[in-house]
């Protein structure tokens, strides 16, 4: 029981060390760690918030759903046939030949 305890208590204080570490890295990087005063709340902007410090990041482009295989492809890279999304040109294809398939029958 010692032993799981110590264990504990280990994890807890390696990530709180862990999480020092990168708030006085983030610091350094946008170079507020120098003229700033300690009080209460003074870490609280931590690491996701130097990493909003630098500007507005652009978002990651959307992902769409081949509607023949199920493999996921930027939307960008997608190709549009009969208002859905395909991963390729080819499987556009073989889904238009399919569905004509299942109209003529």
């Amino acid at each position: 029981m010692r032993q799981i305890l110590l264990l504990i208590l280990v994890f807890f204080a390696t990530s709180w060390v862990a999480r020092k570490l990168r708030q006085a890295q983030a610091q350094a990087r946008t170079g507020q760690g120098a003229g700033r005063e300690a009080g209460p709340g003074a870490g609280a902007q931590g690491y996701r918030g130097a990493a909003h410090a630098g500007g507005a990041q652009p978002l990651p482009e959307p992902m769409v759903r081949c509607a023949e295989c199920g493999v996921h492809a930027p939307k960008g890279d997608a190709v549009v046939a009969g208002g859905e999304y395909f991963c390729s040109a080819e499987h556009a294809q073989r889904h238009a030949a399919r569905t004509n398939d299942r109209g003529t029958r």
